[in-house]
Formats: structure tokens, sequence, C-alpha cells
């Protein structure tokens, strides 16, 4: 069964949290994160229930929506601006990135509105009327949630304040736990929770939390802490051995193509470890925050390019409403993607043909100047992107518009497809009902070679990545993807991250973890390079914050 049952009492809850916020004092709702959870309702078995149930509400802001999108992908070695958006201090790290942002407010809310409601589903839990076994199951599930909303906070904005039980009334008492604490409160809920969630690939109530998700959080974190000041010795061991066990213990496997992945018919799958749920009903797909674009996964609109307005094209369902938030660098491009003989991944990840919609006679070519004049009947190319300078003799002879690299600009650009949603009712809907994957098997045995190559098991590290790598050749290539020992180095973790996973709501955070975001963004960048330092492997303590903690309790991080 689906998570869906796991979703509608959200919308209970969810109700009850927008009205807590259009009700409560607004110059102290943001530390004390009242949970919006009716007090006896959640003391009964069914209240308790759709409590554990409302915990997972708050991924749904971050996952899949603009805002994650936003804090996870712009500015990156991999993606720079497209034409149209806000939000762009994010890509250029200027004065736009500042703690007045709405998108940083609404965020911090709203992972702290998931720890509260967590610490609520494991305080009450004691006193509520149901079996031991279950009440452990979800006080476990809530306390993967709040290592999970922790995580995010603090590899986003640093040391927060970490509260480990339910928030009942306001207060301006707050104040900043230090990295350690942050990364042993953490793994201390991780630990706890691994031994009590279900053992299996997918829970029985598909969507919730199971062991394997937790391992993957917990060696995300030590990889994390591996490169901190907060780092110990078997970090990137117990990294591996977590990755290890996930792979080996649950029967998890990785397709055998790349593009099934994100088959939208195919949500459901031998790769999944751990999804955020989304749904066609608008209301399950509200948070009880200030939601997303209108709910849903609304990723299908922020990749797309301006096919809609070219010649021989309109906009229609199945090729997106065109957002044009990113596009991929020339590094994304040029070097990433640039072995596309062997590695199957550069076709599957971006579209690069567009077939008529639109028919007609005589229209005028718009980006090709390779021709004036282009006719179109329905079904035939209109728009194809080769991925390299294609000569204009040879545009010529086509009879459709070819797109060059040197006709890439913020508004035309190869097409990132991986969250395309055809089952969208109408050509203008924004809320997508995709599922989002936040773990999937092909991260975990990337995190596993860069485990095994921190620790100097490289032979082990080499056997990781070419698991990924192989199942990425086409057919008849895949032997020609391997590679040896003397080729694995830490270039080759960076680069495959991005080739697997381009998109995905991983790239700050790797960059970040590394230590390389600065390096990396000033070199493969140009957009942010000018204005990108030190002070932007945190974002900006949202002001509302700031201002509604006792007067100097809450630092601002250093440079904003």
């Amino acid at each position: 069964m689906k998570l869906r049952n796991i979703l509608k009492p959200i919308k209970i809850f969810g109700v009850m949290g927008m009205l807590m916020l259009t009700q409560s004092c607004k110059d102290i709702l943001d530390e004390t994160v009242i949970s919006g959870i009716g007090n006896d309702y959640m003391n009964t078995p069914k209240g308790f229930e759709d409590g554990v149930k409302a915990a997972y509400s708050s991924l749904r802001y971050y996952y899949g929506t603009q805002q994650g999108l936003t804090l996870t992908e712009y500015g990156t070695d991999i993606y720079a601006t497209g034409a149209d958006g806000g939000y762009k201090g994010f890509h250029f790290y200027d004065t736009q990135l500042n703690p007045t942002v709405d998108y940083l407010i609404n965020t911090w809310d709203e992972l702290y509105r998931g720890v509260n409601t967590c610490n609520a589903v494991i305080g009450r839990a004691p006193k509520v009327n149901i079996s031991d076994a279950v009440k452990k199951q979800r006080i476990a599930e809530a306390k993967f949630l709040r290592a999970h909303y922790y995580y995010i906070l603090h590899q986003q904005w640093g040391g927060v304040d970490l509260r480990l039980t339910e928030t009942l009334s306001p207060t301006k008492d707050t104040k900043r736990a230090s990295d350690a604490e942050m990364y042993s409160a953490i793994i201390k809920d991780l630990n706890e929770a691994i031994p009590d969630l279900e053992a299996k690939a997918q829970s029985s109530d598909y969507g919730r939390a199971t062991k394997p998700a937790a391992e993957t959080l917990l060696a995300k974190v030590y990889l994390a802490k591996a490169y901190s000041a907060s780092k110990a010795a078997d970090d990137f061991t117990k990294a591996a051995e977590l990755c290890k066990s996930v792979i080996n213990n649950y029967g998890f496997k990785l397709l055998d193509d790349y593009a099934q992945v994100h088959d939208e018919n195919n949500q459901v799958n031998s790769e999944v470890v751990f999804a955020v749920q989304y749904t066609s009903d608008p209301l399950t797909n509200l948070t009880n925050n200030t939601g997303s674009v209108n709910g849903g996964n609304n990723l299908h609109l922020l990749f797309g390019m301006q096919y809609d307005v070219q010649p021989g094209m309109k906009r229609d369902v199945f090729y997106g409403r065109p957002f044009k938030r990113l596009r991929p660098t020339a590094y994304c491009l040029d070097v990433v993607f640039g072995e596309r003989k062997n590695d199957s991944r550069y076709k599957k990840t971006f579209r690069d043909t567009w077939l008529s919609n639109n028919p007609g006679a005589n229209l005028n070519a718009s980006f090709d100047n390779s021709k004036s004049k282009l006719t179109f009947a329905a079904g035939d190319t209109a728009i194809f992107i080769p991925g390299y300078e294609m000569s204009k003799e040879e545009r010529a002879k086509k009879k459709y518009q070819v797109l060059v690299p040197s006709a890439y600009n913020e508004a035309l650009f190869p097409t990132l497809q991986k969250f395309f949603d055809t089952k969208r009712p109408d050509l203008t809907y924004e809320a997508g009902s995709r599922d989002f994957f936040v773990f999937r098997l092909a991260d975990v045995y990337l995190m596993l070679a860069e485990a095994q190559l921190k620790a100097n098991n490289i032979s082990e590290a080499t056997k990781a990545i070419n698991a990924v790598r192989y199942r990425a050749g086409w057919p008849g290539k895949k032997d020609a993807m391997l590679i040896t020992d003397a080729q694995m180095n830490f270039e080759m973790i960076i680069e495959e991250r991005a080739r697997e996973l381009a998109g995905e709501q991983t790239r700050w955070m790797d960059l970040k973890r590394w230590g390389l975001l600065v390096e990396r963004v000033k070199k493969y960048n140009p957009q942010a390079a000018v204005n990108v330092s030190d002070k932007h492997y945190v974002r900006p303590i949202p002001q509302t914050q700031i201002d509604r903690s006792t007067k100097g309790a809450f630092a601002q991080n250093t440079g904003y």
C-alpha cells in the first residue's frame, strides 16, 4: 500500500497548523514552532497515528519544490540561471541572499514545525494506548524524521537551536548548538531509530521510513561529519559499512536502464530507498506552511527551456510549462556529460528533440540562422539539440531548427527531463503528482565509493563506482564504462555524482560537504565567481529568528 493513507491525516494537521499561523502572535512564532496539534486528539491512538503521519509533511516543503531546489542546486558548478524567476541571489551570491529572504524564513519555519511534530510524537508516546511494537516503530519513524530535519538545518545554516522536546508555549529562550552537538544529536536519533524500523526495502505501508532509509541518512551524516571540524577517524569507515548494509541486505537492485529510474510510470522500483510522496489530490499536496508553487512536486516546471514560442511549437502537457529557472553550465554539458559514446546519461538526462504540435507552413526561423523559413506537419521534428557545434552547412540540410551550443542562452538550452509530469490535468497546472526520490541506490553506491576512497580502500571504491557506471553504459558499451583502480580518484567521485544525480537536490550539499563550493563555483560558474566566498558555506540565519529570540542570544552567521 502506498503512503497515500499516510498523507490524508496531514490535511487535518496542516489546516490546524495554518490556523495557528494566522491566530498566533507574529513576533514570537519562529523558534517556538507551536506544533498545531490538538492536545487531546493526539493523545488518542488514532490521533497519535495521525500525528506520526503528519510528521512527514514538512519533507514536502523541501523536496520536489522550487524553494528546496533553490537551496540545493542554485549556485553550484553544474547549474546557472535561466531567463525567468527570482531568488537569483542563490545563484549570484550577492546582496539578494540576505536574512529577510522568504525562502529562508519559510524553509526554516517548516523544518522546525516538522521537528516539533516529531518531538510531540516522541514525548507523548509513553501515554498512548497502542501496542509496544507499533509504538516503538512510530517513535523510530519520528526520530528518523527529526534527524532528517536537523541534518538539513545543520547543513544549510550551521549550528541551530537543538530542541528535543515539544515546545508547548511561546518562548524567546534560544541558543545555537555547536557542530559537535548537532552531529551528536542527529547520530543518536538515527542509531536509536534503526533497530526499530522495518528491516525491508519498502515499508508494508509504502513511504514510511525503513531501516535502510535511516542507514542511508546516517551514512550521509557520517560523510558530512568526516570532512568537518568534528570529524572522527572512523567516520568514513562507518559510512561505508552503512552503505554496504543498504546495498547487500534488503534486495535493492540498480535498474538495467538509467532511463527507467525517472520513468513517471515506474515510481515504485527496486532502486528507491526513500521517497517523498505526492498525489493528484491538491489538499494532500499542501504543506502545513505557505506551501510550494500551488503544492505538489513542481520540479517539472523549473528546468524547461522556452520551446513553446518557437515555430511549429506551442505549450502542451507533454513538453511541460517551461519556467526556465535553471540551465546547465558549460562545465556540466562539456565535461560532466562530455563522454557520450559509451555513457547513455547525457541522452537520458536531457531532452534533445521536440516534435511539432503546432504545424504550419512558411514559418519564420527563430534561433537557427541556417534557414529562414520552416514548414511542419504535426509530429515532424521542430527542434533538435545535437549537443555539439553542428556546422551551418549541415544544419541547412535539416527541415527543422537545430540548437547548437553557441546559440545556448538563458532561454534556450538542453532541458533536464527527469521530472516531467504528463499526468497533470492541463498545460497550466503546476502541482505535479510524481514522488520525489530522496535516496536511491545509485546514490548509496556513490557514497560507498567516496567513503572507501577516503578510507584508502581503492579497489573497493572502484568496485562501487563501477556498479553505477556499468549500468549507465549503452548496450554493447557497458564494459567500456568500467574504470581501473589507477583511474579512481576524488575528481571521479565529484563528476560521477554530477552525472548520476544532476538536478536531484544533492549538488550544493555535496560541494559544501567537500569544502569545494567556493573553489568549484569560481572555476565553473562565471555568474557566481565574482561574489562567492567562504561565508556562503552557510546561509544567513532568518532575521525573524534573531528578532524573536532574546536580544543577542542567537548570533547571525558571519558575513551576513
